[in-house]
């Protein structure tokens, strides 16, 4: 098969690579409707995570199931199916506790590589979603969405208490951030700040429910988002970007007894004790437990009630792969999609 594989940092290649097989009676392999290039695809693609390559890439699918390990039972052959970004068995105390991104047995899809024509699935059961039926070709992409950026950006809305009659304020223009928009929207939040300098990431946003765009960065940012509540700050506030000055002016943003989920992977972030003391804000965050998610969100998208798929502003075969990723690098586009 063709899967996209990262020899050194902005050295992606599409290569021929061996078919995946079963491995485990809990496995099933699909093969991909499309995938696409995430922003935490950058960090190594930068070289600021420092992994073994060559390695696979890619943590983001929906297809259809080709085979599956002699346990499984949610899925089979011929269905249609989305997951999550972590492999999770669904079955272990924490999958039950409501955080199967961190399951006891979880395998991050980045470890296995869905930047390909096939991909293998580990714990099938607790991991996949078939769908209503075949999917019509233009929900592909909103469907695609939801196997981490939506799931992400609704987790770090949930987790930052939006709804109603509260203020939400959303750090970072990035496809999770984007849809953390939307999905302040839809959880019923009153007001929703969405921090943007590009223009045509604040349309989207708009689009998404955005109520008002802050432009300014850091503290000027935090000044404004004051300005705009009263001197308190918003009751909510996503942070989904993952550095230093984005988790402070995060943090800065939220007013005393309200709630910052930060879903961007952080990057050498520190963060003062003493100011997290005196903030009393409540702090949620982490690896989104997507597969929570996941039946909400293909039946939003099954009834076309949200598009997702909107943050796709670049759809190219996966022979292009490495196309793919210098926009996005170079900002060129929000989201690429890679087609077969």
């Amino acid at each position: 098969m063709r899967a996209t594989i990262l020899h050194a940092p902005g050295d992606v290649r599409v290569e021929e690579t061996d078919d995946p097989k079963i491995t485990a009676p809990t496995d099933a392999i699909i093969r991909l409707s499309a995938t696409c290039v995430c922003g935490s695809d950058l960090w190594p693609y930068r070289g600021v995570d420092s992994v073994e390559q060559p390695m696979p890439m890619g943590h983001e699918y929906v297809g259809i199931v080709e085979e599956v390990g002699d346990e499984v039972t949610s899925v089979k052959p011929g269905q249609y199916v989305l997951g999550s970004f972590v492999a999770s068995c669904g079955t272990c105390e924490i999958c039950r506790a409501g955080y199967p991104s961190s399951c006891v047995n979880r395998v991050f899809m980045a470890q296995v590589g869905t930047q390909s024509e096939r991909a293998l699935i580990p714990h099938a059961d607790g991991t996949l979603v078939p769908l209503p039926g075949t999917p019509d070709a233009d929900l592909i992409p909103d469907l695609l969405a939801a196997s981490d950026v939506l799931g992400t950006g609704w987790f770090g809305a949930v987790a930052a208490e939006a709804g109603p009659g509260k203020t939400v304020a959303v750090v970072g223009d990035g496809a999770v951030g984007l849809l953390a928009v939307l999905a302040a929207k839809q959880l019923g939040a009153e007001r929703i700040i969405a921090m943007s300098r590009h223009e045509p990431r604040q349309k989207l946003a708009r689009e998404f429910g955005a109520t008002d765009i802050v432009t300014e960065r850091g503290d000027d940012g935090v000044a404004k988002i004051k300005e705009l509540t009263g001197g308190l700050g918003a009751h909510s506030v996503v942070e989904a970007v993952g550095t230093q000055e984005s988790m402070q002016q995060a943090l800065r943003s939220t007013r005393p007894g309200g709630h910052m989920g930060f879903v961007g992977v952080n990057h050498d972030v520190a963060l003062s004790g003493e100011e997290l003391f005196f903030s009393q804000v409540h702090v949620v965050g982490g690896p989104a437990p997507v597969r929570n998610f996941l039946p909400r969100l293909i039946d939003l998208i099954w009834q076309r009630k949200i598009n997702p798929g909107k943050v796709f502003d670049l759809t190219l075969p996966l022979e292009e792969a490495a196309e793919a990723y210098r926009a996005m690098d170079e900002r060129r586009a929000v989201k690429a999609m890679l087609t077969f």
